[in-house]
């Protein structure tokens, strides 16, 4: 596996990694219906478009597996495909944003519970709650910070 810096976001890019989140959404986030999942899908082509920082893990044919975006010091979002789940991709991205960003927060639904053990494996805790998404969305978010 390859960790690539995205400079551009080509179309053919972005719908891959748009299945990827998908995939990873399907798969961890149980508490969404799927009018819901379709209703957010919306939005995160714009998000992909708009994150400072977008990186993606590679397979050894050069095809996306997983990605994260960064903004600053924060991790926004972090996404692993189903079929990479459990194989170190996740903990290569989160190493590389530590080691090349300077991550030290994020947030993460709590009703996302692998995600947030992960997470606190990788060193973050938690140091605030709330009980709506930023969109407010019934569903709470923890707040972590690395150390």
């Amino acid at each position: 596996m390859k960790i690539i810096e995205i400079q551009e976001r080509t179309p053919a890019l972005l719908q891959s990694l748009l299945e990827i989140w998908e995939n990873s959404v399907r798969a961890t986030h149980l508490f969404l219906s799927g009018p819901e999942i379709e209703q957010i899908k919306s939005y995160v082509p714009q998000a992909l478009e708009a994150i400072p920082h977008l990186i993606v893990a590679v397979n050894e044919n050069e095809s996306p597996v997983g990605f994260m975006g960064i903004d600053g010091q924060k991790l926004e979002m972090l996404f692993i495909s189903s079929g990479e789940r459990g194989k170190g991709t996740g903990k290569q991205l989160i190493n590389y944003g530590i080691q090349a960003y300077s991550v030290r927060e994020l947030a993460v639904n709590e009703q996302n519970p692998l995600a947030k053990g992960f997470y606190e494996h990788m060193g973050f805790h938690v140091y605030q709650r709330t009980d709506h998404d930023e969109q407010g969305n019934p569903y709470p978010l923890l707040y972590m910070r690395l150390g």
